[in-house]
């Protein structure tokens, strides 16, 4: 089985770079170093229909939140390296700001999505009101599936089966985990992911399960070397 390392990031800035916020030129960086190395990037809709990695060097690239700093600062990079990525928007802040922060950034509207070159970017589900799933019922889980699926639809936006779990929370324990993976199958998902920070083995053992790997502003190189090669740092 393959090793495919799925990274996670999130806000970009033009110069800070600490925590869920990666400055521009530490991301270019790391993307200059997976195209001079030779990885191949997948979109995670391709994989769905592979049965093994054509490349040995594969990875994933992922973007959560639908932050405007990424159509300014990961979009062109992304174009100038041809590396694709996948971004997770939660559906029922289209244009708003990411209210479950402090302080709050601005992020894409329907329409900006919908500029995304689609050879470069895809979207998928992040959920529609970004709540812990394992801090609701299935009752509300349901409604808030059905909310994204409505809110995608009224504003034309084609996302792929994938979801990524908000804070990486899911329920962990039966009947909960059980009736939560079943919902997702009952609604067409095909991708599960948490964060996990190991490297996935390709095809995937469990599809709801699929682990990603944080990348930190404050990481260098090295470090950013290391998380891609083993997930966790020691």
């Amino acid at each position: 089985m393959a090793k495919l390392p799925i990274l996670m990031y999130h806000k970009i800035s033009a110069s800070q770079s600490e925590g869920l916020i990666i400055s521009a030129s530490k991301l270019e960086e790391q993307f200059q170093y997976l195209s001079k190395e030779g990885f191949r990037s997948y979109h995670l809709s391709e994989l769905m229909d592979l049965k093994k990695l054509p490349s040995k060097k594969s990875v994933v690239i992922t973007f959560d939140d639908g932050y405007v700093s990424q159509l300014e600062f990961a979009v062109p990079l992304l174009e100038k390296y041809h590396l694709k990525a996948t971004f997770f928007i939660p559906l029922k802040f289209l244009g708003q700001t990411d209210a479950w922060n402090t302080p709050s950034y601005p992020l894409m509207t329907a329409g900006q999505l919908k500029s995304l070159n689609p050879a470069f970017i895809e979207l998928g589900y992040h959920s529609h009101a970004h709540q812990k799933y394992n801090e609701l019922s299935l009752s509300e889980i349901t409604e808030d599936t059905r909310n994204a699926f409505e809110t995608a639809s009224k504003n034309e936006l084609l996302l792929t089966s994938t979801l990524a779990y908000p804070y990486g929370k899911f329920p962990r324990k039966n009947p909960e985990k059980e009736q939560f993976f079943n919902h997702l199958k009952e609604q067409q998902f095909t991708y599960g992911l948490r964060i996990g920070n190991r490297v996935n083995h390709f095809p995937f053992k469990n599809p709801f399960e699929i682990n990603r790997i944080d990348v930190k502003g404050e990481y260098s190189l090295k470090k950013f070397q290391r998380k891609l090669k083993f997930g966790k740092l020691f």
